[in-house]
């Protein structure tokens, strides 16, 4: 089965079904499906949206029957102060479902806000976000725990602006493994967390919703490595920290995965999302 997009839309679909479901004395009332958007633009990128419909509690999201739910005869629309965008549907093998709208005329830029329009099944859904201020990264740094080791970690150096608000996340790719960025392990968080302008993060590999058997948080001596350290609007944050508390504790007995993720979506769920980014590549050795 395929790796995920970075955004993660099945965890959405499963995930977002909760707020239009009741559960009482064990019976389940399916409520309304609802239109479910997964959509960024980040600096220097088109836009991306990715569309599905929610999924009622007690059916199963498979590699049989995915499509179902996905919606691909939408008008999706992007707009700056300027421009408009009419995205295009294609296919691409990165996504689950494999459909994906995308830009082609609009270019992401630090400070523009853009308005995302979707008309699908008689229904028009808005949402609005914008690029923050990206933060560059200064410096990357392959570590092992041991010499002898031949996996390890990075560390991720930068400076926090000290007269902003930011809000960060940390992703990578792996050239020759990875066909997109990958959300790292714990690699969200917010300028709130540091004590002082220089900052060094440690980060493993993030997971997908389906991980590969064996699945290795570490990276491999060999590894060319992308870096992407993004900044996003608070909105982005918040949607993220709940991603990551669901794919943490999906398994875990003690804090199960049940909450909703937040949305800022007019009319549909999902998210929105506009990001800053710094990109650099190192050689794991």
């Amino acid at each position: 089965m395929k790796k995920i997009s970075e955004n993660l839309s099945i965890i959405i679909i499963c995930l977002a079904v909760l707020t239009s479901c009741q559960i009482n004395d064990y019976n389940i009332n399916e409520g309304e499906s609802k239109i479910v958007v997964e959509g960024w633009i980040e600096e220097g990128e088109v836009a991306h949206v990715l569309l599905s419909r929610s999924v009622p509690l007690n059916e199963i999201v498979d590699s049989t029957n995915h499509l179902n739910y996905s919606i691909r005869t939408a008008m999706v629309i992007v707009s700056d102060d300027i421009d408009s965008d009419t995205l295009r549907l294609t296919y691409t093998s990165n996504y689950l479902p494999p459909y994906l709208y995308k830009g082609e005329k609009i270019i992401g830029q630090v400070g523009k806000h853009y308005k995302l329009t979707i008309h699908s099944f008689n229904q028009t859904i808005t949402s609005e976000t914008y690029i923050p201020q990206s933060v560059p990264i200064n410096k990357l740094k392959y570590t092992r725990t041991n010499p002898t080791d031949t996996t390890g970690y990075i560390t991720v150096e930068f400076s926090n602006p000290p007269d902003m608000q930011n809000y960060y996340q940390i992703a990578t790719k792996i050239e020759s493994i990875d066909e997109i960025f990958v959300p790292c392990l714990y690699g969200n968080f917010n300028s709130d967390n540091f004590t002082t302008q220089d900052v060094s993060i440690q980060i493993t590999r993030g997971i997908t919703i389906f991980p590969q058997r064996n699945y290795d948080f570490f990276f491999t001596d060999g590894d060319l490595i992308f870096v992407r350290l993004r900044t996003m609007p608070k909105e982005g944050f918040d949607f993220w920290n709940i991603w990551q508390n669901e794919i943490i504790n999906r398994s875990n007995a003690i804090f199960p995965a049940n909450n909703n993720l937040k949305s800022n979506i007019d009319g549909g769920i999902g998210i929105w999302c506009g990001y800053g980014q710094s990109t650099i590549g190192i050689l794991a050795q």
